[in-house]
């Protein structure tokens, strides 16, 4: 114990002495935990859309200051044709191209039925999917308010109709913060820790430290402890200040116990260590373990239902996020915080992460050669 005591002496002294490791640790991930999220919203609130208005009658101009009025939409051009209108896309200024055929009002009066044309720039899919759909909305909201559909509906005989009631648990509010911050919370956690830990060993053989160490009755385990250790404190501190960037700034308190979110955490920064001193073992360079640990990295942010669902991915891209620790961490923060998991409900993601801590760190012990 008084060997390990020393290295972590020595290592505490080392980061402290480095301010820049301390700002990197802490003022970074609290500022970038403040600013992603407000850029990450999901929610599609501006459309463009331009209008080609063929008919120029009262339920037309009626249809168009119904979809500019639902706040969803920014009318960026009213075209005399639609070649006109599709410069708008080709130069990325619309998103939609709303086409009012002349006769509407017309045929909507005479035979009750008329075909109007939505075009979507396909090449930001969501957007034009949602778009659409929001498009779609206001106009069967138009057309239920018709006069002439509403005195249909007066002398018809009702339909049999299946009333649908739905609430958004969890989320009342469908409020995409609430779904991307403890994600990103985690993201960060894990590249602060990924990175710092990667570069940890590889350093002292740069500086030529690591040869003195090697000389010395250290064991190699008491060595990796020696590198985790610091570093696994000052991960949650981090994950300290997460909460409460958390709570402060967008209002999110865990739903369940907190001390079981911070079991998770510190086991998870366990395993994410483990695997940023792995990558160092076997790296010669700074630069090659930065780069080695900026690529799996950027697996970890796409394969981590962050920005995709795993649901939603296909079945080779599931087993490989399955494979990866933030996933079942992130899983379970978003549980604990939004839903008020309990401890049997995550169980079976803290068996996950107990593994990967193991295999990584055991790994990185049986990968550290001591040499004389």
């Amino acid at each position: 114990m008084n060997r390990l005591t020393f290295l972590l002496r020595k290592e505490f002294r080392q980061i402290f002495r480095d301010k820049i490791i301390i700002i990197m640790m802490f003022a970074m991930p609290t500022v970038q935990l403040i600013i992603l999220p407000l850029a990450m919203d999901f929610d599609v609130k501006s459309v463009n859309l331009s209008v080609v208005d063929h008919d120029h009658s009262t339920y037309s101009q009626q249809l168009i200051t119904k979809i500019a009025s639902s706040g969803y939409f920014k009318m960026v051009g009213a075209e005399a044709s639609y070649r006109d209108a599709l410069t708008y896309i080709e130069k990325g200024k619309t998103d939609l191209i709303l086409e009012i055929p002349a006769g509407f009002e017309r045929n909507l009066v005479r035979e009750g039925a008329q075909k109007i044309g939505i075009s979507a720039d396909a090449i930001n899919g969501t957007k034009a999917a949602i778009g659409g759909n929001y498009l779609n909305t206001v106009i069967a909201s138009f057309n239920a308010g018709l006069g002439i559909n509403v005195t249909a509906n007066l002398t018809s005989p009702p339909a049999s109709i299946i009333d649908i009631t739905w609430s958004n648990w969890f989320n009342p509010l469908a409020e995409y913060k609430y779904y991307v911050v403890p994600g990103v919370l985690v993201l960060l956690l894990t590249m602060i820790g990924g990175f710092l830990s990667a570069l940890n060993i590889v350093k002292e053989k740069e500086t030529g430290t690591i040869e003195q160490i090697n000389v010395t009755p250290i064991k190699k385990w008491q060595f990796i402890a020696g590198k985790l250790i610091p570093f696994w404190i000052m991960g949650m501190i981090v994950f300290t200040l997460g909460l409460l960037v958390c709570r402060i700034v967008y209002g999110i308190t865990p739903e369940g116990s907190i001390p079981l979110l911070y079991l998770f955490a510190a086991i998870y920064l366990i395993a994410l260590l483990g695997f940023g001193l792995l990558i160092s073992t076997y790296s010669n360079s700074q630069i090659q373990a930065m780069f080695t640990a900026f690529f799996f990295m950027m697996i970890f942010m796409l394969m981590s239902g962050l920005f995709t669902p795993v649901e939603s991915m296909p079945l080779w891209a599931r087993s490989i996020a399955n494979l990866v620790p933030i996933t079942h961490f992130i899983k379970v923060v978003r549980m604990i915080v939004l839903k008020g998991s309990g401890f049997s409900d995550v169980q079976p993601e803290l068996l996950y992460i107990i593994g990967f801590a193991i295999i990584l760190n055991g790994w990185a012990i049986w990968n550290y050669r001591k040499t004389s």
